[in-house]
């Protein structure tokens, strides 16, 4: 009865007592575990000095002494057996308490997230290299931000109090866009730092927007008027009105003028705007408390200023000022950038989506997981483009609309290699139908803290790849492409180049 009562005990430890339990639990487990095997050893004793007694006892009958004998190495393996089985089941309890806590999802998603585990569990991983080559260099890209950051602060300042008594343009706080700022530079080693500068009036004037055709943004050309501010109230200590007061009027003709210095029959010049503030930055600059230590650069650029700060002898830092007009309350702007024309003139203003692009990258990272890998995917992919028939903005378009089709917590670094596959066959999917919709244009997946002017929310989509319809023989040229992406990919997960 003392054996079946030791089996008993043990049979309850190992059914009865085996739970799923988190690392609250799991020391009271252990103990009680332990309990259990002090009890064992206990009974383990008794009954071995019951068995010596007894054969003692009868130690003149052959039969026993062969039944001593048998049970002796019966109990013997009996009991090698249950330490085993206790000491597996501790192993595999520690084992269980040192598991994090995980989210239950859908049975589909639980099939994907074991597969991926799987893949990217292996320490020899060569897809490893673009990880931990981008995450290394996270740290310093921060904080060259926060420099840009400090440096347009104390420029615009700068600019503000100089240009305050003029009939310039006002300038607004510098609205950081473009790669650089949304996490995702192509090229880490050569980061551009955008920022968009917007423009309002000068007192006294009015900005007329006129638009042109969309494609794929529309085009604007912005006339620039003096306005009666005779009725209008005005800022303290200005009483006088441009058109109606003749003092006015000559100290508006000696000094800066929007219209005299910045325009072009009356339409606001990008060129001239952009020439006459690589100007102001460049004076500025001698006044700030940094250039005793750093170096300013002045690049040429006939739509926008470009300039390097040096800081010692090798850090350089590219900073790129681009100049915008706001469409009224939107988070869309006519803005000076470069457009892909082959000619464009200086009195034309492309409309552009850099702020609304900005927000939702914004948007999308304050609703993700700590370990999202969106913008990680969307720098290799761009990475690996080859720059004829595919365009930067192209791959951004189909990670925008993907991010907004699928949960975002699909977007984690387990499941790296299977967006990337969703970003390739989104892009392969719309090559073949010759179609990919603008992301802010006639798409009601725009979140709602993105503000679009009403027109571009009720336009019909605008397709991105009319020109593919248009041209056999470019659709055939982004097929190639789209090809060889997919090779050059392939390269830079196995060998990071």
């Amino acid at each position: 009865m003392a054996i079946m009562d030791i089996f008993f005990g043990v049979w309850q430890i190992l059914t009865l007592n085996v739970q799923p339990v988190g690392d609250e639990l799991d020391e009271e487990t252990r103990e009680r575990m332990e309990q259990r095997a002090e009890m064992l050893n206990r009974e383990m004793t008794r009954l071995w000095q019951e068995v010596e007694e007894r054969s003692q006892e009868q130690s003149s009958i052959p039969w026993a002494s062969l039944l001593l004998s048998a049970l002796q190495h019966w109990q013997f393996w009996a009991i090698a057996g249950v330490l085993v089985l206790l000491f597996g089941l501790c192993w595999w309890l520690r084992k269980r308490s040192r598991e994090p806590e995980r989210e239950e999802e859908s049975s589909d998603s639980d099939v994907e997230e074991e597969e991926d585990e799987e893949e990217d569990d292996d320490a020899d991983d060569p897809r490893r290299f673009f990880e931990d080559h981008i995450q290394r260099r996270l740290q310093n890209r921060d904080r060259d931000c926060q420099t840009v950051r400090d440096i347009m602060e104390m420029l615009i300042f700068v600019l503000q109090n100089v240009l305050s008594d003029s009939s310039f343009p006002v300038l607004e706080k510098a609205i950081e866009v473009g790669s650089a700022f949304e996490g995702w530079s192509p090229r880490e080693e050569d980061i551009t730092y955008r920022l968009l500068v917007p423009l309002k009036p000068p007192r006294g004037h009015i900005f007329h927007l006129e638009p042109g055709r969309m494609w794929p943004m529309r085009n604007f050309r912005i006339r620039v008027e003096l306005v009666c501010t005779c009725g209008m109230e005005q800022p303290a200590g200005e009483t006088r009105c441009f058109l109606h007061d003749p003092e006015e009027e000559q100290r508006r003709n000696e000094g800066p003028s929007i219209l005299q210095d910045l325009c072009t029959d009356s339409y606001l010049d990008v060129q001239k705007t952009a020439h006459y503030f690589q100007m102001f930055v460049r004076c500025s600059w001698r006044v700030l408390p940094l250039s005793a230590k750093q170096r300013l650069t002045v690049l040429p650029s006939d739509r926008s200023c470009k300039f390097y700060v040096t800081q010692g002898q090798e850090k350089r830092i590219l900073i790129e000022l681009l100049f915008g007009v706001q469409e009224g309350d939107s988070d869309i702007f006519l803005s000076s950038q470069y457009t892909e024309a082959a000619y464009t003139p200086s009195t034309m203003w492309p409309e552009s989506c850099a702020v609304a692009e900005m927000k939702f990258f914004r948007h999308i990272a304050s609703q993700a997981q700590p370990d999202s890998f969106h913008l990680r995917c969307l720098q290799l992919c761009v990475r690996s483009l080859l720059g004829r028939d595919f365009s930067t903005y192209t791959l951004k378009t189909v990670v925008m609309h993907l991010l907004t089709t699928k949960p975002l917590s699909h977007w984690h670094r387990r499941r790296f290699l299977r967006r990337l596959e969703d970003i390739m066959g989104y892009l392969q999917s719309c090559l073949e139908k010759k179609c990919l919709n603008h992301f802010f244009i006639g798409n009601e997946n725009v979140p709602e803290e993105i503000t679009l002017p009403l027109e571009l929310r009720m336009a019909e989509p605008l397709n991105l790849f009319q020109h593919l319809v248009q041209d056999p023989d470019a659709h055939e040229r982004a097929q190639i492409e789209f090809d060889e992406l997919l090779s050059r990919l392939d390269r830079l997960l196995l060998r990071g180049r």
